[in-house]
């Protein structure tokens, strides 16, 4: 059976779209996020709040390692009267200090707030415009277990954005800080060697940047692996969530299928892949360790051997050996920011990757209109829904009408019918704009929202009365306890305000009734049906149209089903016929980095 090309080059094109995605394009991609966020005036002041804590607190260490000298100094001399007074000016500079270091932990807080919800508003928005999710879900790996991108990678992401953002601030106000401190100081370093004086201007600047630099690459180096290996975990560790959830959605189905043993034996497998990633992230730590622990203690004593000849020589007092080792060490830390946070950096390159792909991927499912080879959705100002040559593709035939040209007025009652595996579901998600592959016009009467009613419906969680309640509709009790009573659904009006999982505590033809109950209070002038009548007993079958002659008696009706049941509602027939001869339409040239579904998700829309 040949295979539809633009379904066939689907996988490929998602592969290139997200793979092809460069460090600099999701940077892009989250501050187009953040500049459009309705909360990015409360982040930007959040943020420079924390830059004036940040400068100020910089002044204030510039100001403690001063202290340092005329303190050890009255140390040395046994200055009592010298050694107090210096008590009282690090008690002033430590409670300014204190002061700005719980403020710069109030600031950060509400920076990864504030991040975390700009971030997450932003993914909700783009993944909820219509039809998005749907398409996305069609769009192979990038699609699956979008909740722990929304939700987890999101804020995981907030968190160590904010973490590190700070940090390197903080770590550069303080390098731009000290680095002219410690310059100063090393002027006065002179060594003597066989009775040759040597001065190297900056010397102790040379020697953090040269001491931090190599310590940098050689972190870099150990520590590159652990990108690849969070990016991995976290895929693993969704898949596992994924499948619990799974299991405990269908706790009864497999009870009495006996399957726990096979649901055990898939969760333990998806368990282990976590685990030997989790592993991996552990090995690679421990590797890095032997790096940033080995210079760790070596920085203990670095910055006193640096300096320790030129204080042996004579040139420098104890208490300028001490500031001089404070300002090193202030300056060496900044400069192994790097090394202190090399897993930090890696495990925010892979979230990074996840978050900023995802909602690459989300904008780029729009680009499946950008085409020519689709179907066409338009308006018809005269009010009518028609049919022009519409043919649906996938791989295994065009799913169309048997007749090219069809005209359905308002008001009509219309059977659509077709054989089995014809791609009824198909047709109906063509119509509704979901399944955009394919050729020919859909015009829908122009003002109106057509009611889609597929055969599983959808309701949210919530009270019954939020779930039959439409947005802008204020219905009383009474207009809902009749329409319940009219399905054969008057228990529930008992059960207006109580919130549950309806889906759960319905059977499958009781949560039909439900939707076809909320969709009279909705009051649709055009309403879609896809086999959602089809599973109902000839009682139930009369009642339902019964209520839907009653109260959307000018409404115009499709029902896609499977045969004819009832001709007196439904007087006009069409069929949906398959052209197997022709499972494929004109390849068309698709754009860099379009979303299309893959074929394994193009064959599983096809009827069983």
């Amino acid at each position: 059976m040949a295979d539809h090309p633009d379904v066939e080059a689907s996988a490929k094109s998602v592969a290139a779209s997200i793979e092809a995605s460069s460090l600099r394009d999701q940077l892009a991609t989250i501050k187009l996020a953040l500049g459009t966020s309705p909360i990015r005036k409360h982040l930007l002041w959040a943020c420079v709040g924390i830059v004036a804590v940040i400068v100020a607190t910089s002044i204030g260490q510039v100001l403690l390692n001063r202290w340092n000298e005329p303190f050890y100094d009255a140390l040395a001399r046994r200055d009592m009267q010298g050694f107090l007074h210096q008590l009282l000016v690090f008690a002033a500079i430590a409670g300014g200090l204190l002061v700005l270091n719980v403020g710069q932990t109030w600031l950060d807080q509400m920076i990864r707030l504030k991040l975390r919800e700009a971030l997450t508003l932003d993914l909700i928005g783009e993944w909820m415009r219509p039809a998005r999710a749907f398409r996305l879900a069609n769009a192979g790996a990038i699609g699956v277990n979008p909740d722990q991108r929304l939700q987890q990678d999101a804020g995981h992401l907030s968190d160590l954005s904010t973490g590190l953002g700070i940090g390197l601030l903080q770590s550069f106000i303080l390098l731009v800080s000290f680095v002219g401190v410690l310059w100063s100081l090393s002027s006065g370093f002179v060594f003597h060697i066989g009775g040759y004086s040597l001065a190297i201007p900056g010397y102790m600047v040379w020697a953090a940047i040269l001491y931090a630099g190599t310590a940098s690459w050689l972190s870099w180096l150990v520590g590159r692996p652990l990108i690849r290996f969070n990016s991995d975990r976290y895929t693993r560790e969704a898949e596992l969530r994924s499948s619990v959830v799974r299991v405990n959605e269908n706790v009864d189905a497999i009870a009495l299928a006996h399957g726990e043993a096979d649901a055990r034996r898939r969760l333990e497998l998806d368990l282990g892949t976590v685990l030997g990633a989790m592993r991996r992230i552990y090995s690679a730590q421990i590797n890095l360790s032997w790096v940033t622990d080995t210079y760790g203690w070596i920085t203990v004593v670095a910055p006193i051997l640096v300096a320790s000849p030129v204080y042996f020589a004579g040139d420098i007092s104890f208490g300028g050996l001490m500031m001089a080792v404070g300002a090193f060490n202030q300056v060496h830390a900044s400069l192994r920011w790097f090394i202190n946070n090399i897993g930090g950096i890696a495990d925010w390159r892979a979230t990074l990757m996840r978050v900023a792909d995802f909602r690459i991927a989300l904008v780029e499912t729009d680009v499946l209109h950008d085409t020519e080879e689709r179907i066409m959705i338009g308006e018809n100002p005269n009010g009518r829904l028609t049919f022009e040559n519409l043919e649906v593709a996938s791989r295994d035939g065009c799913t169309k009408l048997a007749e090219p040209h069809v005209e359905i007025r308002a008001g009509e009652r219309v059977m659509i019918t077709g054989d089995p595996r014809a791609g009824k579901t198909l047709f109906f998600r063509a119509i509704a704009g979901l399944w955009p592959w394919g050729s020919g016009r859909i015009g829908m009467p122009a003002g109106e929202v057509p009611a889609f009613v597929p055969r599983k419906p959808y309701f949210p969680l919530g009270t019954l009365r939020e779930v039959l309640n439409h947005a802008d509709a204020a219905l009383s009790d009474a207009d809902i306890s009749a329409v319940l009573a009219e399905v054969g659904l008057g228990r529930l009006s008992s059960s207006l305000d109580r919130s549950a999982r309806w889906e759960r505590e319905l059977s499958d033809d009781e949560q039909r009734l439900l939707a076809f109950a909320r969709l009279v209070l909705r009051q649709p002038k055009w309403v879609i049906i896809d086999e959602a009548l089809d599973t109902f007993d000839g009682a139930t079958l009369r009642r339902v149209l019964s209520m839907l002659e009653a109260r959307l008696a000018d409404a115009a009706i499709l029902n896609i089903g499977r045969g004819q049941q009832n001709i007196e509602f439904f007087p006009r027939s069409l069929a949906i016929v398959k052209d197997i001869e022709r499972p494929a339409l004109k390849p068309v040239r698709v754009r860099a980095g379009a979303i299309e579904p893959p074929p394994a998700v193009a064959a599983a829309y096809q009827e069983t």
